[in-house]
């Protein structure tokens, strides 16, 4: 309870900054949870408080548009069907036909989980001919198999969501008009030969647990949209994952024989150019890490305007291709975890944890 009142001071201490006719909340919070315990959070304090929480992601580089975030209370979703169908109308509203509304979903934080790590992703199968899809996602195609689902097996199945509320888990699949898919190409090469690419529109993290004022939401679905790179040099191009520059390179005609050819280099950057010509061919937000880092230096800007401090991760915040090239890899950033904030779902609410990845940019480990 020390800890829980600790940190509900000081998160309301900053939002009666922010609110001062809020003023009487902190007393009330003190009583509440001295009398029960716990305390519940009204929808201002909750928007508030994951606004903060993305503000304060070391590991995101889209932190500009922090108050932004469209922000659904989801808290009294308690069936199965009405947690389905709020998650089924988080994807459509945050896809928007393309013009991507970053958006996050706050359930009760004590009855309602979901499985997946994104709402959005694809299965992967590991066969006796090799892997089939998404090689991070094998694991879990495995666990959506446990419970009946069958894939068909493609490198780009839609896995189902897993949902549980109150310790009972059950699968539903996701209606294929809420998913929305690019189709990769390059405007002059043919970069995949016989192959189909593509990849889903929507990064929506859902395993990750938002934290406001102490009290902790483990089921928080949020999202942003993609950063070119996050496709094109890590999902499509990571030897664990898709590992495509082998194809790309030979599609162009490269001297794959030595490394000094930088013929991964040469292959990664038409890759990735592809994805954001393909991205903003069919009119689907995505940003360019040129243009992110630069955003970033605007988010920076402001927060100093502000009085107040930015902290990050460099290995984060530096783009996983061409980073000399920005002013983030010239520059050292304080690591220090400001709350609240978004942290691995594993973590006990009370211990000083360690966000696990950015929650609107970023959907893999570096």
């Amino acid at each position: 309870m020390s800890t829980l009142l600790t940190e509900a001071e000081r998160f309301f201490h900053d939002y009666i900054e922010q609110y001062p006719q809020e003023a009487h909340r902190l007393h009330e919070v003190r009583e509440e949870i001295l009398r029960t315990g716990t305390y519940t959070q009204t929808l201002q304090e909750l928007t508030y408080g994951a606004k903060l929480a993305w503000r304060n992601s070391n590991r995101c580089i889209g932190r500009l548009f922090w108050e932004q975030l469209h922000v659904i209370d989801a808290r009294d979703a308690l069936t199965v069907e009405s947690i389905r169908d709020t998650l089924f109308h988080h994807m459509e509203y945050a896809t928007n036909d393309g013009r991507i509304r970053s958006t996050i979903t706050i359930f009760d934080p004590d009855r309602v989980r979901i499985l997946n790590h994104q709402l959005i992703r694809y299965a992967g199968y590991d066969t006796p001919d090799g892997i089939i899809g998404d090689s991070a996602s094998i694991a879990f195609t495995q666990l959506c198999e446990s419970f009946g689902w069958s894939g068909s097996k493609t490198d780009f199945d839609i896995l189902p969501l897993l949902i549980e509320l109150d310790g009972q888990v059950s699968l539903h699949p996701i209606p294929d008009e809420l998913v929305l898919e690019v189709t990769i190409q390059h405007p002059e090469q043919n970069l995949f030969g016989d192959r189909t690419i593509k990849w889903y529109a929507v990064p929506m993290i859902s395993d990750m647990r938002l934290e406001v004022g102490g009290i902790s939401y483990p089921c928080a679905p949020f999202n942003g949209w993609y950063m070119g790179t996050e496709i094109g040099a890590r999902n499509l191009a990571d030897t664990d994952r898709y590992d495509l520059l082998p194809l790309v390179a030979k599609q162009l005609g490269l001297n794959t024989s030595r490394e000094r050819s930088l013929w991964k280099d040469r292959a990664l950057v038409e890759l990735n150019y592809a994805v954001l010509d393909s991205f903003e061919r069919s009119g689907v937000t995505i940003v360019d890490h040129h243009t992110a880092t630069k955003q970033f230096a605007r988010f920076e800007k402001n927060e100093a305007a502000c009085e107040r401090d930015v902290t990050g991760e460099w290995s984060w915040l530096v783009p996983p291709m061409s980073g000399a090239a920005t002013h983030v890899f010239h520059k050292d950033f304080d690591p220090t975890v400001k709350r609240p904030n978004f942290f691995a779902r594993s973590a006990p609410a009370e211990e000083p944890s360690v966000p696990s990845g950015c929650p609107f940019h970023q959907e893999v480990s570096r």
